[in-house]
């Protein structure tokens, strides 16, 4: 049998753990990562807070909540074997009032279904003992979720998918897809590259590659900024580890929360906005064509429509550091403006459909020769080795 070639189309974590499922479950392919960028890992994967998330709020069945539960185990053991900086230390999901308590009690119930183990419903004055300044009422711990450094993640599995003869081409950008009887060809920046089977893990632009490869956009990547604030270093004692809200299914993001670093301090937020860029990471970013694909895009309308209330909030939120402390103190009351530094921000690529429903699950479209990573929101990163795997599942039924 001929040698496979194998093209995955984009370097953040998920790109290359699937190049690196490849690889090894397929040792005589040829196994390829384009990357449009320099080094890989410089989006998505590279401006996240590097939270280790455990499954905890994702609806029972779903691919989502599977390979969250067993991705986390994955993630944790790769670290080990490698030694890469990472900690399990567990999490605090606050329910700042009354009206919020049946709702984190339905969250304790989901995480169960899920499979997380050690799962405790606590009150107030056992909260205190995980975080001393945490506000609120009544509080799940979670001991699963942990902190990483996934750009340290990336450059290990770079590592070992090179052991095995697989090769990563940064400043690659896929202009244009070919099919051709054996499969495709992947027209770049860097020159033509041939495969029998090519998979799509773009992120940020995965809507836009599978439209090269003859797909309908019928979702659409809507990129939401995420921004941050610091702590201040003589104020980082004020968080221990991880402090999270409980979620408002009205709201279709989480909320801002607290998040210890793995390098060292603590961040603050995010909030959620719409970004003029697909790698907008500053208000200043605009990317023309990023910004008319948006907003031509029927389903963001919709959406906005849906959640007037709180893309308003979101907005304020962005501009002003009173409002982003306002929503800090419900959880950790002794926060002030002055302990705020301004932070990172990151970008998300989310898929909406048309009707201006976030898509929640992970989403794969499959195609002639081509699979295509339609959505793959948070917890991608720590789910990353377990997507590349069911990928793999899905590409050895292929070839």
């Amino acid at each position: 049998m001929p040698t496979k070639r194998i093209i995955v189309i984009g370097g953040g974590i998920v790109g290359l753990a699937t190049a690196y499922k490849v690889g090894r479950s397929f040792p005589d392919a040829r196994v390829t990562v384009l990357e449009k960028e320099e080094a890989v890992a410089r989006h998505q994967t590279g401006n996240n807070s590097g939270v280790l998330h455990c499954g905890l709020y994702y609806k029972p069945g779903t691919i989502r909540a599977k390979l969250a539960v067993s991705g986390i185990q994955e993630m944790a053991e790769f670290c080990r074997e490698h030694n890469i900086p990472h900690e399990i230390c567990g999490k605090l999901v606050v329910a700042v009032d009354e009206s919020e308590r049946e709702r984190l009690n339905n969250l304790h119930e989901r995480g169960k279904q899920n499979g997380l183990q050690g799962l405790r419903l606590l009150n107030r004055e056992q909260m205190l003992e995980f975080e001393p300044h945490v506000g609120g009422v009544a509080a799940l711990h979670v001991p699963q979720e942990g902190i990483v450094d996934y750009p340290e993640v990336c450059k290990s599995i770079q590592k070992e998918l090179e052991k095995l003869g697989g090769r990563i081409v940064t400043r690659a950008k896929v202009t244009a897809l070919r099919e051709e009887p054996s499969g495709w060809v992947a027209i770049t920046s860097a020159g033509d590259f041939e495969s029998d089977f090519l998979i799509n893990c773009a992120g940020l632009h995965c809507d836009r590659v599978s439209e090269l490869a003859g797909e309908k956009r019928d979702a659409r990547i809507v990129p939401f900024r995420g921004e941050y604030f610091k702590l201040k270093p003589e104020r980082q004692s004020l968080v221990r580890n991880l402090i999270y809200p409980v979620p408002d299914p009205q709201f279709p993001f989480l909320g801002v929360h607290f998040t210890r670093l793995i390098e060292g301090g603590v961040e603050a937020g995010p909030n959620a906005v719409l970004a003029f860029s697909r790698e907008g990471y500053r208000k200043t970013n605009v990317n023309v064509a990023d910004l008319y694909d948006a907003l031509t895009f029927s389903g963001l309308w919709r959406f906005l429509g849906k959640h007037k209330r709180m893309s308003w909030a979101e907005l304020k939120r962005s501009f002003s550091k009173r409002l982003f402390c306002e929503s800090l103190q419900r959880l950790v009351p002794e926060v002030r403006m002055e302990d705020l530094e301004t932070g990172g921000a990151g970008v998300r690529a989310q898929a909406m459909s048309p009707e201006g429903e976030l898509i929640q699950d992970f989403c794969f479209a499959s195609g002639r020769k081509v699979l295509h990573v339609i959505n793959a929101p948070s917890p991608a990163a720590t789910a990353s080795l377990a997507i590349g795997e069911y990928i793999k599942n899905l590409v050895a039924k292929e070839i």
